[in-house]
């Protein structure tokens, strides 16, 4: 079983209605918190080593790393091989600034999109601009339905019913 299946299969048998699931998932969310905190700090600079030594250098365990490598993967400049990796597998965290913002907005992640070091990486334009484009790309828009007597929608001024609606 690789890595990324044991953190899933661990995670999310969670369950969090209890409170030991609810504990687990404050725990992992603290200690994510506090890798993109360090990550953000300085965000020019790539991150690079194997899950083992990306633990060990962020002070958490491999499972723990590997949901978050799992998290920020979409974020990535160049994907991990996260399905398949193991502990010795190299990997990095060279994100894309404001693709990782909009994922975490995505997410409902405000504990990490409200990070003040942001305030140092995007504008607040431009945070506000990737905010909203997060939360629109969800909404579903449904076009108007064209009623049998209106105007059919190819232009040729006879009623719906009477040209297309045929």
């Amino acid at each position: 079983m690789s890595l990324l299946e044991q953190w899933r299969e661990h995670a999310y048998s969670q369950d969090t209605n209890q409170k030991m699931g609810q504990l687990f998932w404050a725990n992992y969310f603290n200690i994510e918190k506090g890798i993109y905190e360090q990550l953000l700090a300085d965000p020019d600079t790539v991150v690079t080593g194997t899950v083992k030594e990306l633990a060990e250098k962020y002070d958490t365990d491999i499972e723990t790393m590997t949901g978050f490598l799992d998290g920020i993967d979409e974020s990535l400049k160049t994907p991990n091989p996260i399905e398949t990796m193991d502990e010795n597998t190299e990997v990095n965290l060279g994100f894309d600034k404001e693709k990782l913002y909009y994922n975490m907005v995505g997410c409902k992640a405000d504990w990490l999109y409200e990070l003040p070091v942001w305030d140092n990486l995007l504008t607040v334009e431009r945070r506000k601009e990737l905010f909203l484009q997060s939360k629109k790309s969800g909404t579903v828009v449904k076009e108007k339905k064209v009623g049998r007597n209106d105007p059919c929608p190819c232009g040729s001024g006879k009623k719906y019913k009477q040209c297309c609606g045929r």
